[in-house]
């Protein structure tokens, strides 16, 4: 009988010790999605979030809330929770200057039907930090969504131009976007840029939510 109950402790054991690597296992290949953004302040954000109630009486859509709003530097998508550090350790290696960003131009993207704010002229750091944040990921070996930089803070979603030229002549090489006219000019909102942030991105009761990971400061500017 003894013998039996050390076969049955050992069995129990045993199917422990495997329920616990196979649960280790799946969680060191959970994924996150994850990008790096310019994170504002409170004030910051207010101000744009200022714009949206003009623009949406004239667009419609459906706005975005007010601490969603940031402007993504690299989309990097899902990555592995055990990578996490690794991509932390990666980012504190980029060597950026501090700056202003000037948000002064309200914008419309027809293909995707949102209204955004961008700036009118984009900052030489803006560009130099994004040009070295991705090539230490591609050093790091990091997947991340390549294409061409347009700062932009995303303010309506679902959004509609009601002011659109009717069909009739035929479309420049551009498409709608030349013959959409400007939106509004709004009050130029100034982002004075001291870090940058590592965010995750999670869907919540249907809406996207993000939450700060890591932040990462740059260095005073000389100028």
């Amino acid at each position: 009988m003894l013998l039996s109950m050390r076969r049955r402790t050992f069995r129990i054991r045993l199917q422990i010790a495997i329920k616990y690597r196979f649960m280790s296992h799946q969680s060191d290949h959970s994924f996150v999605k994850v990008f790096f953004a310019l994170w504002p302040t409170a004030t910051e954000r207010s101000q744009l979030d200022a714009w949206q109630k003009p623009l949406q009486h004239l667009c419609g859509g459906r706005a975005m809330r007010g601490e969603t709003l940031h402007n993504t530097l690299v989309f990097i998508g899902d990555v592995e929770q055990s990578r996490l550090e690794a991509l932390r350790l990666a980012a504190l290696e980029v060597s950026a200057a501090c700056f202003e960003l000037s948000f002064d131009e309200a914008r419309y993207w027809g293909h995707n039907h949102i209204v955004y704010a961008a700036p009118g002229h984009v900052p030489q750091h803006l560009a130099q930090l994004v040009s070295a944040l991705e090539q230490c990921l591609t050093q790091h070996r990091f997947k991340f969504d390549q294409r061409e930089y347009k700062p932009h803070v995303t303010l309506l979603r679902n959004a509609h131009r009601t002011d659109v030229p009717k069909i009739g002549n035929p479309l420049p090489r551009s498409g709608w976007a030349e013959l959409t006219p400007p939106l509004p000019e709004m009050h130029p909102v100034r982002w004075q840029i001291q870090d940058f942030a590592l965010v995750q991105s999670m869907r919540q009761d249907g809406l996207a939510s993000y939450r700060v990971l890591a932040r990462f400061p740059l260095m005073l500017s000389s100028g």
